[in-house]
């Protein structure tokens, strides 16, 4: 009997439920600005200088293959922790994509010339370091996971 068809560890629970809550932050996130929520655009762009115009703009000044890139690296972490909910040997895929999705996006992102009121933000500096570094753990988790015949 393989270790894929006896119980779950409960580590799997946890981590698979906290990478899916996290990854939804981002999915959030990114389905609200792509959707120029007034909101939440708002929200999360005026305590940073920006207005709802300059934000919404700055977002549209990106190529769609920058956008494809952000939706890569936002919905691959999603499907990836799901997968991993599901114990598919899947996740490992998703998260590969998720990472090489956002690491060129955040690539793309560092070329651009930024607004002076987000170059200041520590979100703008520290949030992609943050996210990739979490993305590769996660593909770290679920590829030691699937090798340990955790993951169908």
């Amino acid at each position: 009997m393989t270790e894929a068809s006896g119980k779950t560890p409960i580590h799997l629970w946890i981590v698979g439920f906290l990478s899916l809550l996290w990854n939804a932050i981002g999915g959030y996130d990114y389905t609200m600005t792509q959707m120029h929520n007034r909101a939440y655009i708002e929200a999360t762009m005026g305590p940073m200088g920006m207005t709802y115009d300059q934000a919404v703009a700055f977002f549209d000044s990106f190529p769609m293959w920058a956008d494809a890139l952000w939706a890569l690296g936002v919905w691959g972490s999603v499907a990836g922790s799901v997968a991993l909910l599901l114990r598919s040997r899947h996740a490992v895929t998703a998260f590969l994509v998720s990472l090489i999705g956002a690491a060129l996006s955040f690539s793309y992102q560092a070329t651009l010339e930024w607004p002076p009121e987000l170059v200041s933000s520590a979100a703008s500096k520290f949030m992609p370091v943050v996210i990739v570094v979490l993305v590769a753990l996660q593909l770290w988790y679920a590829r030691r996971q699937s090798k340990a015949g955790v993951l169908r």
